[in-house]
């Protein structure tokens, strides 16, 4: 009786927006997240996204990454990001949910956003 309790009792309970964070997208919540930034693709041997952004030169990629440098590290959520003059290549993946997230999904949108904002 305490465990059918217990069992039901914790799989009913609704999710925190935390919690959620870290929870790995799955089936078809995970398909529907990752159409919303279809310039993203699955890394291969990992539960992880990645994508490349081009700029003009160092300093355009440089001041793009100043932009999401803030806005990552006010979310707690710091990509895995390799710069070469005008080449920002860029990893997402939440360690702690040992694959994609929401968080990485948000994160992703905002350099998508903020890459189509500065090549205006």
């Amino acid at each position: 009786f305490f465990f059918f309790f217990f069992f039901s009792s914790s799989t009913n309970k609704t999710l925190s927006q935390r919690e959620k964070e870290r929870m790995a997208l799955a089936g078809e919540q995970r398909l529907t997240a990752l159409a919303t930034i279809p310039e993203w693709s699955e890394v291969e041997g990992r539960d992880a996204i990645k994508r490349d952004f081009s700029f003009k030169d160092f300093k355009e990629a440089w001041a793009w990454m100043n932009v999401i440098a803030p806005y990552a590290d006010g979310k707690d959520h710091h990509p895995e990001w390799f710069n070469v003059y005008n080449t920002v290549k860029v990893v997402l993946a939440t360690h702690t949910a040992s694959g994609v997230t929401e968080k990485d999904i948000d994160l992703a949108t905002f350099m998508d956003n903020a890459y189509a904002a500065q090549r205006t």
